[in-house]
């Protein structure tokens, strides 16, 4: 049961800083494009104030559950490296991220951020199916 909580405390977390960051900033919170106009230099103190919050997140997941989040990986670090840069060339090519599209764009009813996510989905769920075939 405790992961339920732990997802819902999360999903609100996401929904509040995506809102604070619209009110206080006037921006999306895209993540893709948050970093990247830091890595530009051109991203106000706010977006570095969501990073800095995006990276903490296990340090503050500590603090309160007593361990660290467990993650698994099992894929190898050139896969994900590469996975990671395509994931990256997507996000831009395709103005946004699942964060962008999927928290906020979804409920501002963006028809652009449905058809994204609907790209996401479809192309999720393809990957998944796919991995069956290729273990």
């Amino acid at each position: 049961m405790n992961e339920y909580w732990n997802a819902l405390a999360g999903g609100l977390l996401i929904g509040l800083s995506a809102a604070i960051l619209m009110v206080a900033n006037g921006r999306v919170a895209g993540i893709s494009g948050i970093v990247g106009r830091l890595l530009q230099g051109v991203q106000a103190a706010t977006g570095f104030v969501f990073v800095v919050g995006l990276i903490s997140g296990p340090v503050i997941y500590r603090l309160f559950a007593g361990a660290w989040p467990t993650v698994t990986v099992t894929s190898s670090w050139p896969l994900l490296m590469i996975a990671g840069l395509l994931v990256g060339f997507g996000s831009r090519m395709g103005s946004g991220c699942t964060s962008g599209h999927g928290v906020v764009g979804l409920a501002r009813l963006s028809r652009r951020s449905v058809a994204a996510v609907a790209t996401f989905m479809i192309a999720a769920i393809a990957t998944v199916y796919l991995q069956g075939f290729f273990p």
